[in-house]
């Protein structure tokens, strides 16, 4: 066989046998893992038989060129299955919309690749052939469909990040979906995150706030839940023998005791019960703690924290509190959640029937109740708050209807309340709110929709309702987080094919490319993942080359950060591929000698995608001589 034909069926080979034996995925990206590392398994009868068959000699330009983007589009998916395995969980997590175009980006480019092979020319049995067509018609339908992210889990790193004192039982679910129960386990995050900040990739500094931040809070939440877990066995001794000091947190701020039966009142305070009853029966209509006048006077169980204060009592060797008559109102039935019906009944009748002041209060109250717990957001729902809430989101209020679009965001966490938004009839609305809402209110809706955006079928319906070209809008002259919002949802519903059009068709290029030319403006790396997304379908191509993007890309593959770099060169060769004049435009502009030192100085991907477009410009050297 041509030593050359062998060379590259040995490369082949070693690809696949190398991505067949990562180990399994424990990140947020473990179904995505998993399904391409299972596809690429079965291509290795294909290359089993080429090396053994007699024919290798004859195989044509044709098949070799098929099997050569083969061979590149396995390599970057080794790296990437490579990359999703190691580093942050949690920067992971964060960036899980960036991931997930990836390994749609990967699976194109072997879906291509398989469509360049000939097989009816090659020495392969029946029964392997068939076995390939299967694997490429696999690949076709996985191009057709992302899979959808974890909702819960988008909207507890959402909340995480922007509430100044975000829910405790959001940590806990994040420790358990990032796999991160245990103190080892917490290390080595930890480990994970000095590697990353000392590395050439890094973090991105308003990343590593945000990273650090929720590492910290999960950890409390860990050596609460179990201190003595994996610890070393000194510190189980000091753990063990220590006097167990109440926390300030589980103490009630009237009595200073710890804490049976704790409640929160209008204001967020927490107390315990038989205390603020005490003190609300003497008359007093104020908080004890904050002197701030109560809205109502209804007490919400705060279940987080008595689960926390029966954990410490647990590892501490305290006895365990007990509870203290059954004054709240118990939620019959329904699946056993506990919360306080009555005060949520009697907001709704203000949402309902109040003046618009009572409304506005109403829609707070609501608004902060859906954010403290899941029972919470579960009993609003089922009281029949969200047809309610959508109402009020034609509200001319602009505080009434910045609450009613938050509220909906927070409920939106339940997997079960989103379909509920949606058939209230919530998307036009919210969109409305998104174009004509205060600052707020339109990041919040932005925010809506992202979460909303994650079922499949809603990316459409948002699509539909005009969203993209509001979501532009905020884009161009929105808040630093507002612009944030908009990206996001901009990125999630372009993971349709309807919506990449709607967005170029909508003018998204041209905003797209002041970002990425102003370098303080905070958004380069979020412009450059929708240029990348959009740039896959050929309409976006096409707008992106017409918006004269190369002198921007080429500067930031010059200058720019590690990941600016090599995603600019991915966005480069998407551009380049199959488009001779883009190849020489770029050339021109000196992409030349800059890819050459991205080739050697760049992150993998940076290396291959600079490679990829140095062939291409290679190939019209050729052809030119």
């Amino acid at each position: 066989m041509d030593p050359q034909k062998e060379a590259l069926l040995c490369q082949l080979t070693e690809l696949i046998a190398a991505i067949s034996s990562l180990p399994e995925c424990q990140t947020v990206s473990k179904k995505m893992y998993s399904n391409l590392v299972r596809r690429v398994k079965l291509l290795s009868p294909l290359f089993e038989d080429l090396k053994d068959s007699d024919d290798g000699d004859k195989l044509g330009d044709d098949v070799v060129n098929g099997l050569e983007l083969l061979r590149l589009a396995l390599g970057s998916a080794l790296e990437l299955l490579k990359s999703v395995h190691e580093g942050s969980k949690i920067f992971q997590a964060m960036q899980i919309d960036k991931i997930s175009g990836k390994f749609h980006h990967i699976t194109e480019e072997i879906e291509d690749a398989l469509g360049h092979i000939p097989y009816d020319k090659l020495d392969i049995s029946e029964e392997v052939r068939e076995q390939i067509e299967l694997v490429h018609a696999q690949f076709k339908r996985a191009v057709g469909r992302m899979d959808s992210p974890d909702l819960q889990l988008a909207i507890d790193l959402a909340m995480a990040q922007r509430e100044k004192d975000p829910d405790p039982i959001i940590f806990k679910r994040l420790s358990e979906k990032l796999h991160l129960r245990t103190i080892n386990d917490l290390k080595k995050e930890s480990i994970s995150i000095h590697d990353m900040v000392i590395s050439s990739d890094g973090i991105p500094e308003e990343c590593f706030e945000s990273v650090s931040f929720i590492l910290r809070k999960i950890k409390d939440c860990v050596m609460t839940g179990n201190p003595e877990s994996d610890a070393p066995e000194n510190e189980k001794a000091l753990i063990k023998h220590r006097s167990p000091v109440i926390p300030d947190d589980f103490r009630c701020p009237i009595s200073l005791e710890l804490m049976k039966d704790p409640v929160i009142v209008s204001t967020g305070q927490t107390y315990e019960r038989s205390c603020i009853q005490k003190w609300l029966d003497a008359g007093h209509k104020t908080c004890p703690k904050t002197q701030q006048t109560l809205l109502h006077t209804a007490l919400t169980p705060n279940y987080v924290l008595k689960s926390l204060i029966a954990l410490w009592c647990e590892s501490n060797g305290v006895e365990l509190p007990k509870n203290q008559g059954s004054c709240r109102n118990k939620r019959s039935g329904a699946g056993g959640s506990d919360c306080d019906r009555a005060a949520i009944d009697a907001l709704l009748q203000k949402l309902a029937n109040g003046n618009p002041e009572q409304q506005r209060a109403a829609a707070g109250e609501l608004r902060l109740l859906a954010k403290r717990n899941a029972d919470n957001r579960v009993c609003i729902a089922e009281a029949g708050a969200i047809p309610l809430l959508v109402e009020l989101l034609s509200s001319s209020d602009s505080r009434t209807q910045e609450h009613a679009v938050t509220a909906l965001l927070n409920l939106s966490i339940n997997e079960a309340n989103k379909g509920t938004i949606v058939n209230a009839g919530a998307i036009p609305d919210i969109v409305d709110v998104l174009r004509n809402g205060s600052p707020e209110a339109r990041e919040n809706a932005a925010a809506t929709l992202f979460s909303l955006s994650v079922v499949d079928e809603n990316k459409v319906a948002i699509g539909a309702a005009g969203a993209i070209p509001a979501l532009i809008d905020l884009l161009c002259h929105g808040t630093p987080r507002g612009k944030k919002d908009a990206a996001t949802a901009i990125f999630n519903l372009s993971i349709y094919q309807g919506n990449k059009v709607r967005a170029v068709r909508a003018g998204i290029v041209p905003p797209l490319m002041r970002l990425l030319k102003d370098p303080g403006g905070g958004m380069m790396d979020e412009s450059l993942a929708i240029l990348a997304i959009l740039a896959s379908h050929q309409e976006g191509k096409a707008a992106i080359s017409q918006a004269d993007p190369l002198p921007a890309l080429v500067e930031v593959i010059r200058t720019g950060s590690p990941r600016n770099r090599e995603n600019a060169a991915a966005v480069l060769w998407s551009l380049c591929a199959g488009d001779v004049q883009n190849l020489k435009a770029a050339r021109d502009l000196g992409a030349e000698e800059v890819l050459k030192e991205l080739s050697e100085n760049g992150t993998d991907r940076a290396k291959r995608k600079a490679g990829s477009v140095l062939e291409l410009l290679q190939r019209v050297d050729a052809v030119n001589s």
